[in-house]
């Protein structure tokens, strides 16, 4: 059985700069996002669900889901995300465990931003948060993403609050420093991750 450690980290947090330092360290990283990407695919079962659930709208003139719209429409009518959470998340949960159970690494990652807001944390043996103040995540995720600061606090008030994921997490980086700082962190947990991987 592989050891499973959730990554996880609000918007902004620098989740993905960790992920890719796990990636470099020869570790397998499966990362939710691509993964919730895949699943809605053209052609995919998902995608196709989706599309019967809330309408033809959900689609560009490609035949792919048009992001934009469909989060407009969630911000507007909350009832509809448990509506589209139902149909992706058993989906998403199912490619998740297929990836992980192929690692052939020590351990592996699960990169989640909604790791323990849904029962992914439940994959794992424990988790990472990766945190910052939230007006940090409000500058950084600005400047990456062409999104507004109202639409990313909009964003960071749908996902659990920061001192709850601090509670639920047995690991925590502060990632207000640079990226040195963030990689100097992870180093012995990754030792640590290591040990407790050998010893299951």
């Amino acid at each position: 059985m592989t050891y499973i450690v959730g990554l996880t980290g609000g918007i902004g947090s620098g989740k993905s700069a960790a992920s890719a330092w796990f990636e470099q360290q020869e570790i397998l990283v499966v990362d939710a996002d691509i993964v919730a990407r895949e699943v809605v695919e053209v052609g995919q079962p998902a995608l196709i669900e989706i599309q019967k659930h809330f309408g033809d709208w959900v689609l560009d003139e490609q035949g792919c889901l048009n992001r934009s719209a469909l989060r407009d429409y969630i911000f507007k009518h909350p009832e509809a995300r448990q509506q589209l959470e139902a149909i992706t998340h058993p989906v998403i949960r199912n490619s998740i465990i297929q990836q992980l159970n192929q690692a052939s690494s020590p351990y592996a990652i699960l990169a989640s931003p909604l790791l323990l807001e849904t029962d992914q944390h439940l994959l794992c043996q424990r988790n990472l948060l990766i945190d910052v103040p939230v007006e940090l995540q409000l500058v950084r995720a600005s400047q990456r993403d062409d999104q507004s600061r109202e639409q990313i606090k909009r964003i960071i008030a749908v996902q659990m609050p920061r001192l709850e994921k601090q509670k639920r997490a047995h690991d925590i980086v502060d990632n207000s420093g640079t990226l040195e700082d963030l990689y100097q962190q992870l180093q012995p947990l990754h030792k640590h991750y290591l040990q407790l991987a050998t010893s299951i």
